[in-house]
């Protein structure tokens, strides 16, 4: 096991894979939630505007640990060979606040935010599964075809990206893993245009997974069926957002927490900002629905997510006991 420059055992993205299966994570987060874990008492996450770009801090408390993750993000990164987004996350005990280990935190951000999506999709989604459709060809794409996979069989998969190229590489990926995948240029990285191959894919799916940096709608909302569960977790800023207003009023709108997606989801705040919906709107959030007191409606069903510090550390303190 490696260890930091202080002494800390650290466990880098490998040893983070292997201790922590995605549906390891999916358990361990519906297990703290229905232990009693509240989400809308997770401390709010500062964030600080630095000259490259943002930096991050997320704790939280809960059960016999302490953590807190800092993540960087670098807009100009990708032009230099360089993560966009970088991070460290710390493990401490809950007692005495020792520190216990040092973590890679974008391998433990890869690893949560498609656990905690693919959480929401056990208990929203329609049983039967189908068709996937991705928006995105990063990480977070990548992860949560596997993610979802724990939860809801997937018949097929068709990645939405800007670079072709890149969408057709995680196409790959999926075909590797045994799923008929097909990739597709989205029409514009800005405004929710979409070509009739895209537009005919939304209308389609029974999933959809929006994983892009995109601040703005990546499809219209009308093409969503009812029934359809769509995941969006790209953004965390209040004037960014991947779901138009017509979606979210349609839709059975579930959070990870209230106070968090009122500060920071733009795909709710933009639409109540303008009118369309209210606070009111929203169905519930991530604890509520494991304890079944969600109702679906009849249209199309919503989780917003922004990551929360919780989720890194219910994943953090599994794989520090799995490493133990």
């Amino acid at each position: 096991m490696p260890t930091s420059e202080t002494g800390l055992p650290y466990l880098d993205a490998a040893t983070m894979e292997r201790l922590v299966p995605v549906g390891r994570a999916v358990q361990v987060l519906e297990d703290a939630l229905r232990a009693g874990l509240d989400p809308e008492a997770t401390p709010q996450r500062p964030v600080v505007d630095v000259p490259a770009g943002q930096l991050l801090l997320m704790p939280a408390a809960a059960g016999r640990y302490v953590g807190v993750k800092a993540v960087t993000i670098a807009p100009g990164n990708p032009g230099r060979g360089l993560p966009r987004i970088q991070g460290t996350y710390l493990l401490l005990d809950g007692d005495t606040l020792t520190p216990l280990a040092a973590m890679d935190g974008i391998a433990l951000t890869s690893l949560r935010t498609p656990a905690v999506s693919a959480l929401a999709v056990r208990h929203l989604a329609d049983p039967r599964g189908g068709k996937l459709v991705v928006f995105g060809s990063g990480p977070q794409a990548l992860g949560h075809v596997p993610a979802f996979r724990e939860v809801r069989p997937i018949t097929e998969v068709t990645v939405v990206g800007r670079d072709l190229a890149r969408a057709e590489s995680l196409a790959g990926r999926c075909r590797a893993l045994g799923l008929p995948a097909r990739a597709l240029a989205s029409a514009s990285p800005h405004g929710p245009a979409a070509t009739d191959a895209v537009a005919a894919a939304v209308a389609e799916a029974d999933l959809v997974a929006c994983c892009t940096t995109a601040r703005e709608p990546l499809f219209p909302g009308m093409l969503a069926r009812d029934g359809v569960t769509v995941v969006a977790v790209g953004s965390h800023e209040p004037g960014a957002r991947e779901l138009d207003s017509d979606l979210v009023a349609r839709a059975t709108v579930v959070v990870e927490a209230r106070a968090a997606a009122l500060e920071e989801a733009g795909d709710v705040i933009i639409p109540i900002r303008h009118g369309t919906i209210t606070t009111g709107h929203l169905a519930g959030n991530l604890a509520e629905l494991i304890a079944g007191e969600v109702v679906a409606g009849p249209g199309p069903r919503v989780f917003k997510s922004t990551g929360m510090a919780w989720e890194d550390l219910v994943v953090a303190a599994a794989a520090y006991e799995a490493w133990m």
